[in-house]
């Protein structure tokens, strides 16, 4: 079965009444547990931008206390986990703020990740991305960002 393009579902959904969007949302949301996951976002979180982040930074404050000495699939699922919730928001300050978090827990962890080349890249990656999005920002908020990223990056 070939899926349909956004702009042909987005038609379809318009001539749907609001019963039937209901059963089609909630077939959706049962079907796959990132559609629940991103439908609870979108309903409960989504207003509250600021309790998300810090629901996501104790996640990650959570999962470096469970394994204080991390090993690089623990990190990889972490990172995997935090994009994830980070594409629900779309957001590129939450984005931001959540990866600053992820370096500074992972620098303040035991986890000796500069002598291993795959875990000190995958480091590396989270600081390419902050970097790129804080580009995107303007100049009196890159100027705080920046500030903040060369405390991680020292």
């Amino acid at each position: 079965m070939k899926a349909a393009t956004i702009a042909e579902l987005k038609r379809t959904l318009v001539t749907l009444d609001q019963g039937e969007l209901l059963e089609a949302v909630l077939r959706l949301a049962r079907f796959k547990k990132d559609n629940k996951e991103l439908l609870t976002y979108l309903l409960y979180l989504s207003k509250n931008e600021a309790a998300y982040v810090n629901l996501l930074c104790e996640g990650i404050d959570e999962q470096f206390s469970l394994t204080p000495n991390a090993h690089k699939k623990t990190l990889r699922k972490l990172i995997r986990w935090m994009d994830k919730c980070l594409r629900y928001s779309g957001n590129k300050e939450t984005e931001v703020q959540v990866r600053i978090h992820f370096c500074r827990s992972l620098l303040a962890s035991d986890t000796p990740f500069h002598k291993y080349p795959v875990m000190n890249n995958m480091y590396l990656g989270q600081l390419k991305k902050i970097k790129k999005t804080v580009v995107t920002f303007h100049e009196d908020i890159q100027y705080d960002w920046n500030l903040q990223l060369e405390e991680i990056t020292r």
